[in-house]
């Protein structure tokens, strides 16, 4: 018997490219345009740096205490973590645990399904429309979990709270997870039904309009009886998951938000200035509330297209996946940026 025989197999996640070049338009992973809030740099220059002997403080007190200040919730409703992807795991190996296959998108964020296959759990994909929507009725089955991004990625389709707080409604027994990693920009946050629901999960990121995707923070709001359930589960697995200049980092770039909005609004308006570009150059593409596109082109292929940007420095994403692989996800960059990537399409066009 060889050791291969006990290996636990997956088929990983696998992440845009990290370009190991220089002087690259980098539209390909969703990041912030912008440099996080100068309030961490002070943090940092002010640090006691012998303090790093010692072990961060496990229950991140300070940075949970502002969140939930923030988010007008309770600290005992906060969970915090390593990047939303560490939350979402944590949330995975506590909450799905039935016989029942638990419920999301085909086409979403494609750690959904690694992490259920790591964690031998039963899942079942629902198809989304013709349009990208999700299809409601199908969440309104028997089910062990259901986990959906609002907006959904990477389609950056964005459904309302009313129509969450129905499929919520209706899966008592089951726990809901919305990831609301894109939420800041354009839509409106569920975070208000934890009040109504102890079913419901919210989970964020500071990733993508917090501009700290190097920092790795995210978090998850929910009925306090479902973060003790997700802090049991951290604690028997790694205490120390976030590191003190991180948990000092991340409260500052909270308490920070008239630099917050000022970044979002401007990715904001560069992403329906290129809308309106891209639309004259013949995509289509779904209405995002993203800070990226999802755009089809009725002539040219993606594919092609995305070879062609390659070599010229500029890096978007593209799935050869069944029903998006005539599409392309374009992060939302600095308004230099897009002007160059849409000059560069004009040429390719022609």
């Amino acid at each position: 018997m060889s050791w291969e025989e006990n290996v636990r197999r997956v088929e990983p996640y696998v992440a845009g490219e990290q370009p190991k070049i220089q002087d690259v338009i980098k539209l390909n992973t969703n990041e912030c345009p912008y440099p996080p809030s100068p309030k961490m740099k002070e943090v940092l220059e002010k640090m006691d740096y012998g303090k790093l002997r010692l072990y961060p403080d496990m229950d991140a007190k300070k940075l949970v205490d502002v969140l939930a200040d923030y988010y007008h919730v309770k600290p005992e409703q906060v969970f915090v973590g390593v990047g939303s992807d560490d939350v979402l795991a944590m949330a995975f190996m506590t909450f799905f645990n039935g016989d029942r296959q638990i419920l999301f998108p085909d086409i979403t964020y494609s750690f959904y399904d690694v992490w259920a296959q790591l964690f031998r759990i039963p899942y079942k994909v629902c198809a989304l429309d013709g349009d990208f929507c999700i299809k409601k009725e199908d969440y309104l089955t028997p089910n062990g979990g259901i986990v959906i991004p609002n907006p959904n990625a990477p389609t950056g389709v964005l459904e309302d709270v009313d129509f969450f707080e129905e499929i919520i409604a209706a899966n008592p027994d089951s726990v809901v997870i919305v990831d609301e990693a894109y939420v800041d920009f354009g839509g409106v946050s569920t975070i208000p039904l934890i009040c109504k629901y102890d079913n419901l999960l919210v989970v964020q990121t500071f990733s993508k309009s917090r501009a700290m995707a190097g920092a790795r923070i995210g978090f998850a709001i929910g009925d306090e009886k479902l973060i003790r359930y997700l802090k049991d589960v951290k604690f028997s697995y790694n205490s120390y998951t976030m590191n003190t200049p991180v948990i000092e980092m991340g409260a500052a770039a909270v308490l920070d938000d008239a630099y917050f909005k000022e970044i979002v609004g401007k990715i904001v308006k560069t992403r329906e200035w290129t809308k309106e570009q891209l639309k004259r150059l013949g995509f289509s593409f779904a209405d995002s509330k993203a800070n990226f596109l999802f755009v089809s082109h009725k002539k040219a292929s993606a594919k092609d297209i995305f070879l062609a940007l390659k070599a010229n420095n500029i890096y978007v994403r593209h799935w050869d996946k069944k029903r998006i692989s005539n599409y392309l996800r374009i992060s939302i960059g600095t308004d230099e940026q897009m002007e160059k990537l849409v000059s560069f399409l004009e040429d390719y066009l022609k």
